[in-house]
């Protein structure tokens, strides 16, 4: 536990869900159940209603007095306070000044010494800062106060400069989640892995953080770790952005040019003066890129983009600002492959042997459409490569250096001719050219399985006598289920819950019960294996008065009914539990006569319901309730049988007409 005493820094730092949860290492769930069950738990002091914040010196002290574990690290103390020196609108630039100053701090150690001991620190820090760092643009006024800064540079000295920064922007980042557009890490290392290899210069003209320009720097530092000759360059229309990004890099030592500004409307980057790589996750769906402005601009080379394709023009921009044989990897929106607006501009990509492929990244996009920049009287190619990543983003650098090498693409790309794409359409979205991903491969094991499953439900039938004549009927008495339980034989019990509890549900390890389900009794859920395998999906913070259930109990719903199998779990909302006599009553007879009542196992199930404790049942002795049971198992079974064949063969029918219509299958002669 650490109980560091905070440096004064004039603010007192606040603390989300997520930051509480980082703290004392549970998940979010975890503190949603502490504000629900623990009335001294800290109110908020700020924030929104769905987003809270709270004082971090009372959420400390409430974890301190219920024995809860916890570690506040430096880095978070840092965070925290520069997130309370400013309101949300500002939280960016504050961060960006302390990029700065980090990045002062690096360049100029010793000056940062002598000006820290000074008692006018906060007159002269301003200046000394924007001396070291002329070649980051300038912004806002300084306006953190020294006494803040002075734990960042602690924290600097501890961790590095660079380090330090690089958990400032990712704290930031989290905490902006909604209003920043990152691309993914595995993407940015895919891209820039594909165009940027051989590169020296390269440039993001949306680069947002800096996100893709991070990882073109990785991939084009030497085996020793030397930048010689590596320059990134980058533009973003968000100058807090534009300004994080800068100071990511510069703190890294690398040599960066990052200029604020829209790139469509005021390119900083002359196209004259090419790089080899463009790397590029522009915005999506904008039609206030200037499509008015912009008619006849020398960079459409391609066509004008009409005005609800911006995409196109990013795609054309970053054309323009990389050499002859420079590649250009771009994200761009699933659509923009087939829109009809976009087709004459794909067409011409095409022919011009500029478009060479496109990768779908993930269902629903985006897509990764990588380009290349002839040179001056090369031949086209005649086919490009398309691919649908699935599940495995790798399997896309898999299918391009295959079709670098003229080589068969590995399972999820195929090579299509250009000449079969230039249609009315030009549709290049992967979708239309790719075989259905189901990989027939499985057709033997689904047949098989079908067999088996179809199989064990003919195994399975009871053998139940006809009777005829007067043995036909009941002869015996009957009862409700309401007077078994006034004579003791069955004891009900009714579920508290009108709902779930709204909010993330219990991880693993955290306080939280299972909880039945009217879903999970209709599929056969109902215990640890349960009838299907299966156990209960959800769980819920524990509470009193919720109904537990055991083995043996029969739980019932407006629906079927079925006996618990294991235990552990809770009654969820609108389920009844009737716990019987295991000496008088067969949970299994009674569970049947149940569902037969509540019109689980009548041919037409919505042509009636009867109310649970109004169900009757015949009043037979316990051995051969016990056989009626027994049968009434084997129907339900049944029942769970015959979804699982039906599944199965859905399953082999899909197989088998994908297989045939994809050239995958053929009929045995």
């Amino acid at each position: 536990m650490d109980h560091e005493a905070p440096a004064d820094a004039g603010v007192e730092a606040t603390v989300n869900a997520g930051d509480i949860a980082r703290l004392a290492d549970v998940g979010r769930a975890a503190v949603s159940n502490w504000r629900r069950r623990y009335d001294d738990f800290p109110q908020p002091v700020g924030g929104t209603a769905s987003s809270p914040l709270f004082s971090l010196p009372e959420v400390e002290a409430w974890l301190r007095r219920n024995g809860k574990s916890f570690e506040v690290s430096q880095g978070d103390r840092v965070w925290q306070r520069l997130r309370a020196s400013a309101d949300d609108l500002r939280l960016g630039e504050v961060i960006r000044e302390a990029g700065a100053f980090l990045l002062y701090v690096q360049r100029d150690p010793g000056g940062w010494k002598r000006l820290a001991r000074s008692a006018d620190l906060a007159v002269r820090l301003p200046r000394a800062v924007a001396e070291a760092t002329g070649d980051l643009f300038p912004g806002a006024a300084s306006s953190v106060e020294p006494g803040l800064l002075r734990l960042v540079a602690a924290m600097a000295e501890r961790h590095g400069a660079a380090a330090t920064f690089e958990f400032l922007c990712e704290r930031y980042a989290e905490a902006h989640s909604r209003r920043l557009a990152l691309t993914r890490p595995d993407v940015a290392a895919l891209m820039t892995r594909l165009a940027c290899a051989e590169a020296r210069t390269v440039l993001d003209p949306a680069c947002g953080m800096g996100t893709l320009l991070l990882g073109a720097a990785e991939i084009m530092t030497g085996p020793a770790g030397e930048a010689d000759g590596v320059r990134l360059l980058g533009q973003d229309v968000n100058e807090t952005a534009a300004a994080l990004a800068a100071l990511r890099l510069l703190l890294r030592g690398r040599d960066a040019r990052i200029v604020p500004g829209d790139a469509l409307r005021h390119d900083a980057f002359p196209p004259e003066r090419p790089v080899d790589a463009v790397v590029c996750d522009p915005p999506f769906n904008e039609r206030a890129w200037g499509h008015e402005d912009l008619v006849g601009d020398p960079r459409w080379q391609h066509g004008m983009p009409p005005r609800g394709e911006s995409e196109l023009a990013w795609v054309q921009h970053c054309l323009a600002h990389v050499r002859p044989g420079g590649l250009v990897a771009i994200l761009m929106p699933a659509a923009a492959a087939s829109r009809r607006p976009g087709r004459r501009i794909r067409a011409n990509l095409l022919r011009a042997g500029a478009l060479r492929a496109v990768f779908t990244l993930a269902a629903g996009g985006p897509d990764l459409w990588l380009l290349r920049r002839p040179e001056p009287g090369e031949r086209g190619p005649a086919t490009i490569v398309v691919g649908d990543a699935g599940d495995d983003p790798e399997s896309v650098e898999r299918c391009w250096r295959a079709h670098l090498a003229e080589t068969e693409p590995p399972r999820g790309g195929r090579v299509v001719r250009i000449i079969d794409i230039l249609d009315d359409e030009v549709d290049v979205s992967p979708a239309r050219h790719l075989s259905p991903r189901v990989d027939t491969r499985g057709f033997p094991a689904a047949r098989d399985r079908f067999r088996e499953v179809s199989a064990a439900l003919a195994d399975g039938l009871p053998d139940l006598e006809v009777l005829t004549g007067g043995g036909a009927g009941w002869d015996v008495s009957w009862s409700t289920v309401a007077e078994m339980a006034r004579s003791g034989l069955v004891t009900i019990r009714h579920s508290p819950l009108r709902a779930l509890p709204d909010g993330d549900a219990p991880e693993d390890g955290e306080d939280g019960v299972p909880v039945l389900t009217a879903d999970d009794l209709a599929a056969g859920a109902t215990g640890a294996a349960g009838v299907t395998g299966a156990a209960p999906a959800r769980r819920i913070p524990p509470a009193p008065g919720l109904v537990a259930v055991r083995p043996g109990d029969v739980v019932a719903s407006a629906l079927t009914a079925r006996v618990v199998t294991a235990d552990g779990a809770v009654l969820g909302p609108y389920l009844s539990l009737f716990r019987v006599d295991p000496g008088k009553v067969d949970p299994e007879f009674l569970a049947g006569f149940l569902r037969y009542a509540a019109g689980g196992g009548r041919p037409h199930p919505g042509s009636g319901r009867v109310e649970a404790r109004r169900a009757r049942v015949p009043q037979l002795p316990l051995t051969v309730q016990r056989e009626y049971g027994a049968a009434f198992r084997r129907l339900l079974a049944l029942e769970d049988g015959l979804r699982e064949v039906a599944a199965a063969g859905e399953a082999l029918a899909r197989l088998g007409v994908e297989g045939l219509v994809g050239g995958r299958l053929r009929p045995r002669g």
